[in-house]
């Protein structure tokens, strides 16, 4: 169905708080429909295009509040981001206090051992210092 300029249909305005359109806004839309234009015209229907035609303060409109979502979205991802680096940071500075612990543990087993080894190499020493004594006596008594 198109339009003519003798067939121009007049829509009342419906309150603004009902549409969420401002009253520039709906008048521009009902301008559009009312317009009659070249039958060829994209925006005249005759294509059968579902595209709808926005003025040039329209067309700013929307991009102004696409790129307010754009921006609110990257915000969001910024956010979501920082708390994922901290949460992060927190495991890895647990991790690595459990490390040091870890290592102090390892390093004060290694400091007992080594004390209870070197412990052992002296008994040993003295251990084989006695055996020498003995075989001296051994062999001392076995000779005579």
């Amino acid at each position: 169905m198109s339009f003519h300029d003798d067939e121009a249909v007049q829509f009342p305005s419906p309150p603004v708080l009902e549409t969420m359109l401002t009253e520039s806004e709906i008048q521009s839309l009902f301008s559009l429909i009312n317009q009659s234009g070249d039958p060829a015209s994209p925006s005249s229907g005759s294509q059968g295009s579902n595209r709808v035609v926005y003025s040039t303060e329209e067309r700013k409109l929307r991009r102004m509040q696409s790129n307010r979502d754009s921006a609110r979205r990257s915000r969001y991802r910024k956010k979501k981001h920082l708390e994922n680096l901290r949460n992060q940071v927190n495991r890895l500075r647990i991790e690595n206090r459990e490390l040091k612990n870890r290592l102090a543990y390892t390093m004060h087993q290694h400091l007992l051992l080594s004390l209870q080894n070197d412990q052992l190499r002296s008994e040993s020493v003295a251990l084989l210092a006695t055996l020498s004594d003995l075989y001296g006596i051994l062999g001392t008594m076995l000779s005579q």
